[in-house]
């Protein structure tokens, strides 16, 4: 009797050992990045995609575009995080940049490439002949951004019992710049309801 208890406490021993490792995500499949994701209360690349969407149509239909003579150049600037996350903002204003060129409506110059066009500028301009000089590129010649692109994400929680919301606000301002005035802003805001609910280890 006394072996049978033994072996019954090593049994539920190692079982106890066994749940109380670590554990990994060790398969995994792939999924559409279109469907909803809704896994947890923070911000998710389905509110992204929504949100960048729908604000990029608005603009697109702006004055400061459809009564332009041809396609201004915008230079899309900086997102204020105004939430309690750490989200990564350049990646919004990247996709509201390829979703507003993916229309043709507008062109762009990028303010992170400066750097960079200008250490090709004393590459192609460097005396030491490894540059065919007919075909390097002059100082003075770029064009100049007639909008600025930048805005803010808000947040609102609330959270009673269970029961949890989370609220989130983006809004989008094109100002001109040769008069500072703001042509064209915008938001979109989602509201998504949560539940807590006791988690199985």
């Amino acid at each position: 009797m006394k072996n049978f208890l033994l072996l019954i406490s090593l049994v539920f021993t190692a079982s106890a050992l066994t749940s109380c490792g670590p554990t990994a995500f060790t398969k995994g499949d792939y999924d559409n990045p279109e469907n909803e994701n809704l896994l947890n209360d923070l911000w998710s690349e389905t509110d992204m995609q929504n949100m960048v969407k729908k604000l990029v149509a608005s603009l697109n239909q702006s004055r400061p575009i459809t009564k332009a003579q041809k396609p201004p150049v915008v230079m899309v600037t900086k997102l204020e995080n105004k939430t309690e996350e750490h989200i990564d903002t350049q990646s919004i204003m990247d996709m509201v940049k390829v979703e507003l060129g993916r229309s043709g409506n507008v062109q762009f110059v990028d303010k992170e490439a400066r750097g960079d066009v200008a250490d090709e500028y004393d590459y192609q301009s460097d005396e030491k002949g490894m540059m065919d000089k007919s075909t390097a590129k002059k100082k003075g010649k770029q064009i100049g951004a007639d909008y600025i692109l930048n805005g803010r994400l808000d947040q609102i929680v609330q959270s009673v019992g269970k029961n949890k919301t989370v609220y989130y606000k983006l809004t989008l301002y094109l100002t001109n710049l040769s008069s500072n005035i703001s042509e064209w802003q915008d938001y979109d805001q989602i509201r998504k309801v949560f539940k807590k609910r006791h988690i199985s280890m």
